[in-house]
């Protein structure tokens, strides 16, 4: 999988319009000033497009699958033309099915609960733990990280070829880190997997706001992301591909929609029909504005030109590591070396300080919002570290007092709603605070690094 080199200007392609673009924060030091999202692999910021889609729905909500009515008739017809929508998105095969879900955590613990009983899972432990920890009913092998991309793909060969009893098998490996940003050789791993009859998902949550992905290209099983990632609000997600494991499995939820006929037997229990669509594993009133909002997202992303959007994210990657490489005391973090290609996803500790320390510098001095932490990915960035990737960790900061050394890092992330004043202001915000000390007072609270209610720490 390749990405446009960064030689081009980031002006090649203007930031999406977002919400939230012109919020104003208070400064600890004084003033306010236009808050700098800098957190998207998080949850990157609605697009402005998303949001207008569903305001104009909104008037018209009704009941999906449900009722005879117009309204509902309109918002059946909508949810069905979203998932036709995001199987376009996403290059979907023509027997491939689309389930919505809440997030890829759903989707992937889904997926989980659909492999068949004898089935064994290879999982690298530089996953995020939303694809990581699903497997706990199966075999699971954990992979070590590898150091190459190359690695990648000889380790998991040797796993495969190793197994016993050879049976089914499934993959499961990210498409980009959500701690490095490094983009993962998928389509060699699905040659790999499907070369010793396994199958291999997915995980796009990274990937999906940040580059095409194409499930027949890569020649992956199923793909996994999750709406809050890709310019949409929270609360829905999708697990799209393969659909015969799904087809028998046993439906995710049991209830309305789930079922195609429910009747009593002689003996006073209950004979279930399910369906054998998508539907199986959607029961329940779905999410429709937020199925909706994923279905605009996928169009807004497609009409304003991925080639663009991915070009003039790759000028602002390259801005940042040059950024950062000129600061001696940052030490950026990564498996496959620095020139690994990469999304708008960074992360890295600062020589001298604790990470929760840096990051609520950023926050309370410079209005930036970073993340802190091992970002739900704690044996790779205890890897990443140099320290135990069995040692236990927090998803948040460690209670570690402002100075101390911290077994945590920084990632700043951005995508295509970031202004290039915004990375501007974040390398000039790291340059002062290494080179002159944060001007504020910090003190631990519940577990974060907060700004003292004192005074300065300098003027």
């Amino acid at each position: 999988m390749s990405v446009p080199a960064a030689a081009l200007d980031s002006s090649v392609c203007a930031p999406l319009p977002v919400l939230g673009q012109n919020v104003t924060v208070p400064l600890v030091t004084g003033g306010e000033v236009t808050y700098a999202a800098l957190d998207y692999a998080a949850s990157a910021p609605a697009l402005q497009r998303v949001w207008d889609d569903v305001a104009a729905y909104a008037p018209y909500y009704g009941s999906v699958h449900r009722g005879a009515g117009y309204l509902s008739q309109l918002s059946t017809d909508l949810f069905e033309n979203s998932r036709r929508t995001v199987a376009e998105f996403l290059g979907c095969r023509a027997d491939d099915q689309v389930v919505f879900t809440r997030s890829t955590t759903d989707s992937l613990n889904l997926l989980a609960a659909a492999i068949p009983a004898d089935c064994q899972v290879f999982v690298y432990e530089t996953e995020h733990h939303a694809s990581l920890l699903p497997w706990r009913d199966a075999q699971v092998t954990y992979l070590n990280a590898p150091r190459t991309p190359a690695q990648a793909v000889e380790t998991l060969e040797r796993a495969l070829a190793d197994r016993d009893p050879y049976g089914p098998a499934l993959v499961c490996v990210t498409g980009a880190s959500n701690v490095t940003g490094e983009l993962w050789p998928v389509r060699e791993l699905a040659a790999a997997a499907h070369a010793h009859g396994a199958r291999i998902v997915l995980d796009a949550a990274q990937l999906a706001p940040h580059h095409p992905v194409d499930i027949a290209e890569l020649d992956v099983d199923w793909v996994a992301f999750s709406g809050h990632k890709l310019y949409a609000p929270f609360g829905s997600g999708v697990l799209a591909g393969r659909a015969d494991w799904l087809q028998v499995a046993e439906p995710y939820l049991a209830g309305g929609g789930a079922s195609r006929k429910v009747a009593r037997r002689a003996d006073g229990g209950v004979d279930v029909d399910w369906h054998t669509t998508a539907a199986r594993h959607e029961a329940g009133s779905p999410n429709v504005i937020g199925v909706y909002s994923i279905a605009s997202a996928c169009r807004a992303l497609t009409e304003a030109g991925f080639e663009g959007l991915v070009a003039r994210e790759q000028a602002l990657v390259g801005r940042v590591r040059e950024g950062l490489a000129e600061v001696p005391e940052v030490r950026v973090l990564s498996l496959f070396g620095d020139d690994a290609p990469r999304v708008g996803v960074i992360s890295f500790v600062v020589r001298g300080w604790n990470s929760s320390h840096f990051a609520a510098a950023l926050s309370a001095e410079y209005g930036i919002g970073v993340r802190d932490g091992l970002f739900c990915a704690h044996p790779l960035v205890r890897t990443l570290l140099g320290s135990d990737p069995q040692d236990p960790g927090e998803c948040g900061a460690p209670e570690a007092e402002p100075g101390e050394r911290s077994l945590n890092a920084i990632r700043v992330s951005f995508g295509a709603g970031t202004p290039d004043e915004h990375i501007d202001r974040f390398l000039r915000a790291v340059s002062e605070l290494v080179r002159e000390g944060a001007r504020w007072n910090y003190r631990t609270e519940d577990g974060r690094c907060v700004p003292d209610r004192g005074e300065a720490a300098r003027v």
